[in-house]
């Protein structure tokens, strides 16, 4: 498995629960907001070869590239933007779906985790979108393994 896979901390020491209860903290969408972005520093480093029209999510306003690998019967990820915002939207995204089962991707009610983040009434149409495409690649990602 490539090292900065094994190396992700999100959906092992950064979770899905973690983030909701973080976010939950914060007075204010900008806090919130700032957070997220630094959701998106702690990001592993994505090697170059994955960055390409394979790896590349349509529908995204941003470029972001996603590659997924099957281990252990789950499914490891790894990706990346050249967009801040979405960087950290990347990591509330991973901190969901890293590391899981494949049955569990299928079936995670994102809908639900994103309403609880109050992300998608503060993101624009676009952006929204673009969250989305993400999670249907990696449920795609899923459904193939």
């Amino acid at each position: 498995m490539n090292e900065s896979i094994k190396s992700n901390p999100f959906g092992s020491s950064i979770t899905a629960s973690d983030i909701l209860d973080t976010l939950n903290f914060f007075d204010n969408w900008e806090e919130r907001y700032k957070y997220v972005i630094d959701l998106g520093k702690e990001l592993p480093k994505m090697d170059d070869s994955f960055k390409d029209e394979l790896h590349l999510v349509k529908g995204c306003q941003s470029q972001v590239w996603i590659h997924g690998e099957f281990a252990d019967n789950k499914l490891w990820l790894i990706a990346d933007s050249d967009a801040f915002i979405v960087k950290g939207l990347l990591g509330v995204v991973l901190a969901a779906f890293n590391g899981q089962a494949p049955e569990y991707i299928r079936t995670f009610d994102v809908e639900d985790y994103f309403s609880k983040l109050g992300l998608m009434r503060h993101l624009s149409a676009s952006r929204g979108n673009g969250l989305r495409a993400m999670v249907l690649r990696i449920k795609q990602m899923a459904q193939a393994f």
